[in-house]
């Protein structure tokens, strides 16, 4: 599980990203591409059919020095009250720090698991797991919501992890899209940012500490 509450910590780590979560609107072109090459922002990724008209649609990316067998283990873990999601505790996972070993009893994904965004697990508060491949790519998604991950492995056997979330704003319901547009347009690159650069530091912490027990796990899933 995540490790210690500490709310007086949190609020000043979430006060000290107020900036980047004030400001992300003005430059949005920017930011729905963190990291990102052409292509990498051209390219498929797992979901793009899910949500055809996304009213946001963000494809961010970041450079592990990291075999990707040690960079899986850090997303399919990720959930609140799981192993958080590396970024603001108090924001995305009630105060409680992420974790920063593999949890073991996370390691194992099956179609149609629950990731948790919230305390009450619903079709609008967690996304399922839809299609995985082991240390390849996988998808989360939610009826509206896509949430792809693919890693590549560079040829100096790095990984290159992209990720694409793409939402679109149910104006059906005005106050959820309102609310969700909210929490995307000024809180998501914030949240992403921390989320790939804390995967990047578990990741490469543990290369350097030798290596993870697991890596070499083949189980595997799709739809």
């Amino acid at each position: 599980m995540t490790g210690q509450r500490s709310i007086p910590r949190g609020v000043v780590d979430a006060l000290g990203g107020l900036p980047l979560f004030i400001t992300a609107p003005l430059y949005r072109r920017w930011h729905l591409r963190w990291g990102a090459t052409d292509d990498e922002v051209s390219g498929p990724m797992p979901g793009d059919d899910a949500v055809p008209k996304a009213s946001f649609n963000a494809t961010r990316a970041i450079t592990i020095a990291a075999p990707p067998e040690m960079v899986w283990p850090w997303i399919v873990q990720m959930g609140y009250r799981r192993a958080g999601f590396y970024t603001y505790a108090l924001l995305d996972n009630a105060g409680y720090e992420s974790a920063d070993e593999v949890l073991e009893e996370f390691q194992h994904p099956r179609i149609g698991d629950w990731m948790p965004m919230a305390g009450k697990v619903s079709e609008t508060t967690a996304f399922k797991v839809k299609a995985f491949e082991t240390n390849e790519w996988l998808l989360w998604q939610k009826p509206d919501s896509s949430w792809g991950w693919k890693l590549v492995v560079l040829s100096d056997g790095t990984t290159r992890l992209i990720t694409r979330l793409k939402q679109r704003y149910q104006w059906e319901s005005p106050a959820m899209a309102l609310l969700t547009l909210v929490l995307l347009e000024f809180g998501d690159f914030a949240m992403m940012r921390r989320v790939l650069r804390g995967i990047k530091t578990r990741a490469e912490r543990a290369r350097s500490a030798g290596g993870l027990a697991h890596a070499d796990r083949t189980t595997s899933g799709s739809t």
